[in-house]
């Protein structure tokens, strides 16, 4: 089915009807494209001589539109940038977990799910479940599975005094959305921590000191080395070293931040090893917040030159790749800047979207 507007200009879009709702033809040749690459991965080097010759690999990737111009009627929709960007597969990938959480904590705790298009919210709410899936299978981020399904009970009991009792919007999709977050709470409710058998060597108890506290050197949120620190008195004993705290410090604040609030605090003079750096580090965070992007093993990119947002692990198909020229043009054109790539918060990453 052909997409045409009201002034009978065609983007050259066009719709298939799936089992998940009406789909853009082009993104579903994309996945297909990536189902293709990662069966082909999966067969004998001879088949994948014959046969990936003529499939290549394409990261996933999305290219936006930043400014609407008369010629070029730019429109970004979420639903599709998620499936071309492979968040729900990114759901099972360590790096991208905690990104992709946090992106579901802002789409469910902003307008609400009903704010979002159809074919967004049932992907919202698959991705859910897929994290629900990931915790319960891997028994790990617990506390992040058990925000987002606070934050889902507080949306229903929110969607369903909004008119008379009911949510606005299809009753039909909302009666789907149901069920999934009630699928949901379920896997949440039936998670169990159970311990590693007798065989399993070795266990943390078992570790050196000296291994032990390599693990919390490499630990970058205060909230979890707190928590670290009531689990176990060896950690506790650790965490209160101020070698911990100083290179968390050095690692989420710039030497001139640092300074401002030595001198702030009249520690300037005072020698490095008398220094409380858990409360020097506590003062920075109150004074200077915690970048975003180090929160994250991996976040999104955003390419300057040809406007495309990409996992940095898995690079993306850029222009000047494709045209080396590109680069030179541009610097001659005056435009020549050293960071041709720039981390995108999932914050901005809403904001390329009209929510």
């Amino acid at each position: 089915m052909p997409f045409i507007s009201k002034d009978w200009r065609s983007p050259g879009d066009s719709w298939v009807k799936t089992d998940e709702g009406w789909e853009k033809l082009k993104v579903l040749e994309c996945v297909k494209r990536k189902r293709c690459i990662s069966e082909c991965s999966n067969t004998s080097d001879t088949e994948n001589d014959t046969e990936n010759g003529d499939n290549e690999v394409v990261p996933p990737h999305c290219h936006i539109t930043l400014k609407c111009t008369r010629e070029i009627a730019g429109f970004n929709g979420l639903g599709e940038a998620v499936r071309r960007l492979d968040f729900r597969s990114s759901v099972r990938d360590g790096r991208r977990f905690n990104y992709v959480c946090a992106l579901l904590r802002l789409l469910v705790s902003g307008k609400g799910i009903t704010s979002l298009p159809g074919g967004a919210q049932r992907l919202l709410l698959q991705m859910l479940e897929e994290v629900a899936t990931y915790v319960s299978d891997s028994q790990q981020n617990i506390n992040v599975l058990r925000g987002l399904v606070q934050q889902l009970r507080a949306l229903l009991n929110q969607e369903n005094q909004k008119c008379w009792g009911k949510p606005l919007g299809s009753q039909s999709l909302w009666a789907e959305h149901v069920q999934t977050i009630q699928r949901i709470q379920d896997i949440a409710s039936q998670i169990e921590i159970k311990e590693p058998g007798p065989n399993i060597r070795p266990k943390l108890h078992d570790l050196p000191e000296e291994c032990v506290r390599e693990i919390i050197l490499r630990i970058t949120d205060y909230k979890d080395l707190e928590a670290s620190a009531s689990a176990w008195s060896l950690m506790a004993a650790l965490i209160s070293e101020q070698r911990v705290w100083r290179e968390l410090s050095h690692y989420h604040f710039t030497k001139q931040q640092i300074d401002v609030v030595l001198e702030k605090m009249c520690l300037q003079d005072t020698k490095e090893r008398h220094r409380n750096w858990q409360a020097i580090y506590h003062a920075l965070r109150k004074m200077y917040g915690v970048r975003e992007e180090l929160q994250y093993a991996e976040i999104l990119a955003f390419c300057r030159l040809c406007r495309c947002l990409f996992w940095p692990s898995a690079g993306h198909p850029c222009i000047v790749d494709q045209c080396p020229d590109f680069r030179q043009r541009v610097q001659e054109a005056g435009n020549s800047n050293s960071n041709e790539t720039q981390p995108v918060p999932p914050a901005k990453f809403l904001q390329y979207f009209s929510l």
